[in-house]
């Protein structure tokens, strides 16, 4: 009796003890904010804008995957600007725009609305650490044409980490590299569009409860939805294997 007694006591602390080492892997390490800033109108930044680690907001509610616009992001950054040590919040709608080629550093979404990022201009664009968290679709829209680096990344429940877009106007190749990312309970990783010869780079990876790493799919015209044609490593999706974190 006293054996069961103590192999009863040993398992029921081990069912207690797996949420938590869960909850803990799946941990989402935003820095501590040191302020607050509401903005009425989205602010444009050309150089380098150092957001000293506060949070930044439109003081809006978040509408969903209803498509915005410039006016209902926070910050829109010129060609060749640089955003650095920011925080998003939740109150709004649009988060951060690219013109063309942008830098992202320590840049942290507490929680995505429509995007997170979206790159609207030609360019090649770098993402240095930060994070993204609670992303019902997509963190980087990618709609110019261009390279993304998605390097030190944390992603939290999310649908996709990088979707090339695939009914733009302008359609055209597309790359993104992503490595030293951490990604936790997602949808997919990267989606791309092979058709168009878009190839997506993953390295030094790890994804837990991410359902696909790379998904091709037949990029398309505006109006259209563009079709899936495969998952999986391929000459487009480059990738070996990715661990769980």
């Amino acid at each position: 009796m006293k054996f069961s007694a103590v192999i009863a006591a040993v398992s029921a602390t081990a069912v207690l003890a797996a949420p938590g080492a869960v909850e803990k892997r799946a941990s989402f390490p935003i820095p501590a904010s040191k302020g607050s800033v509401t903005y009425k109108a989205a602010q444009s930044v050309s150089g380098t804008f150092d957001g000293g680690l506060k949070t930044y907001g439109r003081g809006v509610k978040c509408t969903g995957q209803v498509e915005g616009g410039d006016k209902d992001a926070v910050f829109i950054l010129e060609d060749g600007a640089t955003l650095k040590n920011a925080i998003i919040g939740a109150d709004q709608i649009e988060g951060v725009h690219c013109k063309g080629s942008c830098t992202i550093e320590n840049v942290w979404w507490t929680a995505v609305c429509e995007d997170a990022l979206s790159l609207k201009g030609d360019g090649n664009a770098s993402v240095i650490g930060g994070g993204a968290r609670g992303a019902e679709d997509k963190v980087v829209q990618h709609n110019g044409l261009g390279t993304v680096t998605i390097d030190g990344f944390t992603v939290v429940d999310f649908g996709k980490l990088y979707r090339s877009c695939g009914n733009c106007k302008t359609m055209g190749k597309r790359s993104v590299v992503v490595k030293n990312v951490k990604a936790f309970n997602g949808k997919m990783l990267t989606g791309i569009n092979s058709n168009k010869g878009d190839t997506s780079t993953i390295t030094s990876t790890c994804a837990t409860s991410v359902k696909e790493i790379c998904t091709e799919f037949e990029g398309t015209t505006p109006g259209n939805e563009p079709k899936k044609i495969s998952t999986g490593a391929s000459a487009s999706c480059k990738f070996s294997t990715v661990k769980a974190c």
